[in-house]
């Protein structure tokens, strides 16, 4: 290769890491893809089923005082589950968007280095 063909490559290398922006960018889109995720039917499912036990402890004729603190183990069960979902659905989601990042910076690097390839042939054929 020819030393401007060098030359034009060695200007075309993109650096090899996700800028920070792009990187705060992606974590921000996993954290929101996960809080709106977490919620899913199966929560609610869970949710309905301690709502049910709760209405039928009611209906049985037990007291307050032992159904109050059924609910609000039901209630935290509930949360924690959600909680923990949306832990796993961060997880995955971050690594999704870093994948989407490291592809979209191979994909500019094999597109600029076919336009230094381009560059050189054109000047080469002058």
């Amino acid at each position: 290769m020819s030393e401007k063909g060098v030359r034009a490559l060695e200007e075309a290398e993109v650096p090899e890491q996700v800028s920070k922006e792009d990187e705060q960018r992606a974590v921000q889109r996993a954290s929101e893809r996960a809080r709106t995720a977490r919620w899913d039917l199966n929560i609610a499912i869970f949710l309905f089923a301690v709502l049910i036990i709760i209405i039928i402890l009611l209906f049985q004729g037990i007291s307050l005082e032992v159904v109050a603190p059924i609910a609000a183990a039901g209630l935290v069960m509930v949360w924690l589950t959600g909680w923990r979902q949306g832990r796993q659905l961060y997880e995955r989601f971050l690594e999704e968007e870093l994948t989407r990042l490291e592809f979209k910076r191979s994909r500019k690097m094999e597109e600029t280095i076919e336009e230094v390839v381009q560059r050189a042939l054109r000047e080469r054929w002058r």
